[in-house]
């Protein structure tokens, strides 16, 4: 198989599913009684470019389906028949099954013969219904070398980030024919672009591994720039005056660049949020409810890491907004509340963090059944809890406040996963809900996760870096203030509240310089919700730093999410402030 030829498979997969997406949400968008002509015209350039490009290659199960779709959208943008709802659910079917035809052309799992049988059989009638006559046209047998060419690019095409000038310019490598790259065409007609050449000079395509491979060189050169600028400190003070001038402009243009890179790898949001609004719709319609989607924010970036793991959670959150929180419309006319629930997503930047907010208007949690079913499930509460204790109950693995069982959730499972991925990602989540009114999920993350903004601090002879979205507080506790009380081990009383004291030098075994709590230093972290005081024996400076993966490089260690290299040389553990709380919390539980 041609080289040349199989860069042309992946700009094909590449642009059929950015146009299936498009089509996805302009199918979604659509007004049944009074559609927008140009959403129809979008759509049936979509199915026309996919089309094109399917036929090019020999895809020939793609190629018929999307003749038929592309004649009944000519038809429907033209006015020779009226848009009705089911159709628009046949256009979304037959849009799922050309992405799993495309991605078994991919050489991924192939799409289900039962469903392609379903969804021709759903066109045909639909034809006939509307009074068609047009048949699917008939396309030579595939060549089998263009689906192992395929399947040879298809996880690299998956892993690719959009840049800067198209990839066939900048290649020197001219197109077999126009219809290869069809899809191009219709992006540009989609996005009402005056002129395709400026289009295709505006972005190139580049693998994620060269990406990473650049921003691990400049996180590389950081560090040198540190050490260097840390060693001439410690000569002759003439020969740094020499320096200190050009270590300065190295210092602004290593952090410029590192900036730069890592803008690279930043991603809207909407990379996430557009497939809700069809989750949305098909779930309100399985479970009898009238919901409203409103996104917020979708042009949020985050780094593209983040934004494929954060896909998982959010979808659990939705679910679980549509089956528990959002009332059926009868039950909602009784409450006086509209008939339509709403469920809001919205995106924000937040000082150095990104905050995801899932928001709807439905029944909010019920602070009393959530403590019985603790209870009944030996979780250790009592009533004098907090409402945002209580609410990060929901959170524990197997918990479940259903009383019925569905196929959307009430198994108990989904918000223990939805907890521990964002602690994976080194985020916190926070819960405010009102009975009766609605419920407002909170996820705070790092823009990226390469770099970290951190304050170091010393436990004896070893050096910590605790990020700084947790901490909230700095203070040297007066001797009068550490107390032990039964059932919560030791704690320090913080503006009139006992907050459990977290002392490093107990969990990692170190000898601490300190040897009273009131000698050194207490960081009041707030981790999800839960505070506690962190005791440290001297506080050293605060560092945005680099991340280094200690799983990666030596091996896991509980209570440690990472490590970076310091200015002289030496490592320092990036501490897992939640997993220190808890593993906190845990031994007092033991203890008592």
């Amino acid at each position: 198989m041609n080289t040349d030829l199989e860069q042309f498979y992946e700009i094909f997969f590449e642009e059929a599913g950015e146009l299936l997406a498009e089509m996805e949400t302009r199918l979604l968008n659509l007004d049944i009684l009074s559609p927008d002509p140009e959403d129809l015209n979008a759509i049936f350039r979509a199915a026309h470019s996919i089309k094109g490009g399917a036929g090019t290659f020999g895809f020939t199960d793609m190629a018929g389906l999307t003749h038929v779709l592309e004649s009944l959208l000519d038809r429907l943008r033209k006015g020779e028949f009226e848009l009705r709802a089911e159709m628009v659910d046949i256009f979304l079917h037959a849009r799922d099954v050309l992405r799993d035809q495309l991605n078994g052309h991919k050489g991924n799992s192939s799409a289900d013969p039962t469903e392609m049988e379903a969804v021709n059989r759903k066109l045909k009638e639909l034809e006939m219904d509307t009074g068609s006559n047009h048949a699917a046209p008939e396309y030579p047998p595939a060549i089998d070398q263009t689906t192992e060419a395929a399947a040879a690019h298809g996880e690299k095409a998956e892993n690719r980030i959009l840049l800067s000038p198209n990839d066939l310019v900048n290649s020197g490598v001219k197109p077999p024919a126009r219809a290869a790259v069809s899809a191009s065409h219709s992006k540009q007609s989609a996005d009402h672009s005056a002129s395709s050449s400026g289009n295709e000079s505006s972005s190139i395509r580049v693998s994620v591994e060269k990406v990473d491979q650049m921003i691990n060189l400049v996180g590389e050169l950081a560090i040198t720039q540190t050490i260097l600028a840390q060693t001439a400190s410690q000569i002759d003070s003439v020969i740094y005056e020499k320096l200190l001038n050009g270590l300065n402009q190295l210092e602004r243009n290593t952090r410029d660049l590192q900036e730069a890179v890592m803008s690279i790898r930043m991603m809207p949001i909407n990379f996430v949020f557009s497939r809700f609004p069809r989750v949305v719709r098909e779930i309100a319609s399985r479970l009898g409810k009238q919901v409203d989607l409103k996104i917020a924010g979708e042009g949020t970036e985050l780094d593209k890491g983040l934004i494929e793991k954060i896909t998982d959670p959010l979808t659990h959150l939705i679910r679980n907004s549509l089956d528990h929180g959002i009332e059926t419309p009868e039950k909602r006319k009784t409450l006086g509340k509209p008939e339509r629930g709403t469920i809001i997503l919205r995106a924000s930047h937040q000082g150095g963090s990104v905050v995801i907010e899932v928001m709807d208007d439905g029944a909010g949690l019920n602070r009393d059944k959530i403590l019985v079913r603790a209870q009944s499930r030996g979780l250790p509460v009592s009533e004098n809890m907090t409402d945002q204790a209580v609410w990060m109950l929901i959170f524990e693995a197997g918990f479940s406040t259903a009383d019925v069982v569905t196929d959307v959730s009430g198994r108990g499972v989904g918000m223990d996963v939805v907890k521990r991925n964002i602690e994976e990602l080194d985020g916190r989540v926070e819960i405010d809900s009102v009975t009766g009114k609605g419920t407002k999920i909170s996820i705070h993350l790092p823009l990226t996760l390469a770099i970290l903004d951190g304050l170091s601090v010393s436990v004896g002879d070893q050096m910590f870096i605790i990020p700084l979205a947790y901490i909230t507080e700095l203070l040297k506790p007066a001797a009068e203030d550490i107390r032990i009380i039964r059932d919560q081990g030791r704690v320090v009383q913080v503006h009139g509240e006992c907050l459990p004291v977290v002392a490093l030098h107990e969990i990692f075994n170190l000898e601490s310089a300190a040897q009273q709590i009131h000698e050194g230093i207490l960081v009041i972290l707030d981790a999800e919700g839960s505070k506690a005081a962190m005791f440290v024996d001297t506080l050293i400076d605060q560092h945005q730093v680099v991340i280094k993966s200690l799983e990666n490089n030596y091996r896991r260690i509980q209570g440690v999410s990472g490590a970076t290299i310091m200015g002289d040389g030496s490592v320092a553990l990036i501490l897992d402030v939640a997993g220190l709380v808890n593993i906190t919390k845990q031994r007092m539980v033991n203890a008592a």
